[in-house]
């Protein structure tokens, strides 16, 4: 072996080492952590970071860096002292994790400039790094992008979500590896050491899949190199390790996982069987520059010309239109689809920018997660699928969240009044579950207009945003001219005489109008309103209809009571002392027409009515 070579890997062992160490104070002085989980990755990441990524250390969120995602996220500690060993923080800094004034908390979080999302909840890293190398590819950039998963996390369905379209895409400036050291939280993981089988299952889903000692500083520096070559697919490198690797008594044994040292004799035996393991004639090496520059300025306008719209048409019909013109004003807007893009017209935006379209198929959890990757690199990335779907994706919406990832998720075919095709396809939990999640922008549109400069607001929103979109084709509301606001609701009927304050968006507004002219008819009259904006809701306009009419409010929603767009009124006006009377679905619905599902759970212009009746009618004289 020549004298350099080897002068290489003694300093790589030495960091391994180091990392091992740091990886035990870190923990000890927390009194909580895992230690041995990130020492049978020090090999690993001394190899990753300091021979084979190429990035500049000073600036880690540098757009031209090789991309590195911790999936195994609970391996945070030797992430950290990666970075202290790189410089960019005091070492001693190690010895504040998961303390409450720390930015190193227990998993990686976007607090810290070299991460991109937070990670911890498993299965997830590997969509997010194959986002992160679709993006490259819309510039042609030479970035790789690398992520570290534990073998544990393999039996998540959404990892292999991940590998089958990385495979189908022929993302070469992908790799993968997995630090299989076989012992998982509880017991050993299903596969163990069965290397052969892991490598068939990855070769399985197309990729090229090598098998190295995941302590031997050498094989893994040939298999970066290998992976580097490789042409028309992703590479992974399956990394057989040995949980707490270097200590005797933490060595490939079980119940040491999420278990600290314990103070005093227990880590000083540690360290000083470690401290044993540092080798002479070591270089220490420097990691190699990124190659390239930054990309070039990306050409940007989030601002939508005067809507098109002249006749009734369908929400999700009027999302693919402005997403399509979008597309053609700013160059940082893509698109990911899940095999629906002729019923979301997702397709339209395919049209116009071809090469910023990405095919997620029938894989929800990937199709988030790639989302967040592409955003974590600039990009504004709007996916879209039926809402009821976005439930098998509701952990990656968690996450995005977390992040703060700058994503915009459309929901198309929302509520019963889809019709004939049944219960499973209707989305009624959608509302709850983006209003549950932190942070998030929530608008539901009730015409073409309105969906029109959704879309724009939601572009330019930075952060977490989702549009609900409908099926049936939705008269037109408003005029091309209306504008629309970030918690604003629209204020539709109203007079010095209403007796009750109707509160609705997208299908059952128009419902909601025609009570208005039937009640108006009986001489009964209504404030109307448009919550355009479920989240931030518009609690000044709400208020003030309140006091307007009695206190007296009905909802009207085509979604589940729990958590929609009735318990967000509700909340606004929980301290006014407002009466919140809330019709929604209450039962699992049957298949049928919109009419006929609308008109049969009471959420159509007659129940409206009837409902108003019910309520108000000595009000009315």
């Amino acid at each position: 072996m020549p004298e350099d070579r080897q002068a290489l890997l003694n300093g790589l062992r030495n960091i391994a080492t180091q990392l091992r160490i740091d990886s035990i104070q870190a923990t000890s002085a927390a009194g909580s952590g895992h230690p041995t989980s990130s020492m049978s990755a020090a090999e690993i990441m001394a190899a990753l970071f300091f021979a084979e990524m190429r990035f500049d250390p000073k600036r880690p969120a540098a757009l031209e860096n090789d991309k590195f995602v911790l999936s195994k996220g609970h391996a945070a500690p030797v992430l950290y002292a990666v970075w202290a060993e790189l410089g960019f923080m005091p070492r001693e800094h190690l010895l504040t994790l998961r303390r409450f004034d720390s930015d190193l908390e227990g998993h990686p979080t976007p607090i810290l400039p070299f991460v991109a999302v937070p990670t911890g909840a498993l299965g997830q890293g590997l969509a997010v790094g194959l986002g992160m190398a679709l993006a490259a590819r819309i510039e042609s950039r030479p970035y790789r992008t690398y992520v570290l998963m534990g073998d544990g996390e393999t039996a998540e369905g959404s990892v292999w979500e991940a590998a089958q379209v990385a495979s189908h895409h022929g993302v070469d400036n992908l790799c993968a590896i997995v630090d299989v050291n076989r012992l998982g939280q509880s017991q050993p993981t299903m596969l163990q050491h069965q290397m052969e089988v892991h490598q068939r299952r990855w070769e399985a889903f197309g990729w090229n899949a090598l098998v190295v000692n995941g302590h031997d500083l050498g094989q893994l520096l040939d298999a970066f190199a290998q992976a580097r070559a490789a042409q028309g697919r992703p590479t992974v490198i399956l990394a057989r390790t040995l949980k707490g690797r270097g200590v005797s008594f933490l060595e490939d044994k079980e119940g040491w996982h999420g278990k600290a040292l314990k103070k005093g004799a227990e880590t000083e035996a540690a360290l000083k069987e470690l401290q044993a393991q540092f080798v002479a004639n070591g270089v220490k090496p420097v990691p190699p520059a990124p190659v390239g520059g930054p990309p070039p300025a990306p050409r940007e306008g989030l601002s939508l010309p005067r809507p098109p719209f002249d006749k009734p048409i369908a929400t999700r019909e009027a999302f693919g239109q402005a997403l399509a013109a979008l597309g053609r004003l700013d160059s940082r807007v893509v698109a990911l689809d899940g095999d629906v893009k002729n019923s979301t017209f997702t397709e339209d935006f395919q049209q116009v920018a071809p090469n910023r379209f990405f095919e997620s198929y029938i894989a929800e959890q990937n199709m988030v997660g790639m989302a967040m990757g592409m955003a974590a690199e600039g990009k504004i990335p709007f996916l879209a699928t039926f809402a009821c779907f976005l439930t098998r994706a509701a952990d990656f919406i968690r996450l995005a969240a977390l992040a703060r990832s700058n994503v915009k998720v459309v929901g198309t075919h929302a509520g019963v009044s889809i019709g004939e095709d049944g219960a499973s396809q209707m989305g009624l939990e959608d509302l709850a579950l983006f209003r549950a999640t932190p942070e998030s922008l929530v608008l539901y549109p009730s015409d073409a207009i309105a969906t029109w400069r959704a879309v724009e607001l939601a572009a330019r929103h930075q952060g977490l945003a989702y549009i609900r979109t409908g099926r049936p084709k939705s008269p037109l509301v408003y005029s091309a001219d209306e504008t629309f606001a970030i918690g604003q609701a629209k204020v539709l009927r109203e007079s010095a005489d209403d007796i009750a304050t109707v509160v609705t968006a997208g299908v059952t507004l128009a419902e909601a109008l025609a009570a208005y002219e039937e009640l108006k008819k009986a001489g009964l009259v209504i404030r109307v309103i448009d919550l355009f904006s479920v989240r931030p809701i518009d609690g000044n306009t709400l208020r003030a209809a309140a006091r307007a009419t009695n206190n007296l409010i009905i909802t009207v929603e085509d979604h589940y009571l729990a958590g929609g767009l009735g318990d967000a009124v509700a909340e606004a006006l929980g301290p006014e002392g407002a009466r919140v009377v809330r019709l929604g679905i209450t039962q699992i619905p049957h298949s049928g027409t919109a009419a006929q599902l609308l008109h049969a759970y009471k959420i159509d212009a007659a129940a409206i009515v009837e409902r108003v009746h019910a309520l108000a009618p000595a009000r009315a004289r």
